[in-house]
């Protein structure tokens, strides 16, 4: 009577087809295959040497005619400081408060140890026995273009060296447009200040002295 039941029972449970079973291990089959292609994947690290090219030279140049993304400089006067071969004389960009705040955060970081935060010439690195730049405040630079000085950056000139590896295209524009505010700093009369701050001004304690 038992084996009657055992076999009725055997009979009424459902049976997998060895398809479906056959399919679940293929399955995990393949993603613990994946899951080591994405751990371990084959790559060269930077400077690596490789054996694959007949260099041995991991990093790859550029192929001929192609331009790296972000990098096709289509804006020539942006990205150089010239029009038709001519230094600029107007920003290629707007100059506002947000600019110049810009411009005189990097010009701080790498202009000043040379040039000094007023624009003289004299900053640390020059009292340190550096050569002596010429001061912004010159007539020569007072009366230079804009693109001079963004290319001056991008280039090197005498003995400062080329900061376009350091310093983007906007950076540069940034800190041309404070080196003209420190200039005009320099020679700015109550005239050249707004009606309505020079209001303020002339009300100190002190200010008709």
């Amino acid at each position: 009577m038992r084996a009657e039941s055992r076999s009725a029972a055997s009979r009424s449970a459902p049976r997998r087809p060895a398809a479906l079973v056959a399919a679940l291990l293929l399955v995990a089959i393949a993603a613990s295959g994946c899951h080591r292609d994405l751990r371990y994947q084959p790559r060269i690290d930077p400077l690596e040497k490789s054996r694959f090219f007949p260099d041995g030279v991991g990093a790859r140049p550029l192929p001929a005619g192609t331009v790296a993304r972000g990098q096709l400089k289509a804006d020539r006067v942006f990205h150089t400081g010239q029009d038709g071969g001519q230094l600029v004389a107007t920003f290629p960009l707007p100059v506002t408060a947000e600019l110049l705040a810009r411009g005189r955060e990097r010009y701080n970081i790498y202009c000043a140890p040379c040039h000094d935060q007023a624009g003289n010439g004299l900053g640390m690195v020059v009292r340190r026995g550096y050569k002596q730049p010429p001061s912004f405040h010159i007539d020569r630079l007072r009366q230079a273009r804009p693109g001079y000085f963004f290319d001056v950056i991008t280039n090197g000139f005498a003995k400062m060296p080329s900061y376009a590896a350091q310093v983007p295209a906007g950076d540069r524009w940034a800190i041309t447009a404070y080196i003209r505010a420190l200039q005009l700093s320099q020679y700015a009369t109550l005239d050249d200040v707004p009606d309505e701050v020079r209001r303020e001004l002339e009300a100190e304690p002190g200010a008709g002295r």
